[in-house]
């Protein structure tokens, strides 16, 4: 999808040279690929309180091993 943004070149061209890409659009789509993977594993936080811990548990019985 063509997208006109207004970007800060500082920081664009920065981040070019760290993730080693050649393009902007490189640049642009790994920054959003790497922001949507951070921001979903920070959700698991929010279970935090909500899972019941089991000591006793045995993950190998619910293998069948």
């Amino acid at each position: 999808m063509a997208t006109n943004l207004k970007l800060d070149d500082k920081l664009i061209e920065e981040a070019m040279g760290l993730g080693g890409h050649k393009t902007k659009e490189a640049a642009v789509n790994a920054a959003l690929a790497e922001y949507v993977s951070r921001r979903s594993r920070l959700r698991i936080l929010e279970l935090e309180g909500k899972i019941d811990f089991a000591p006793g548990w045995d993950y190998r019985k619910m293998r069948g091993k």
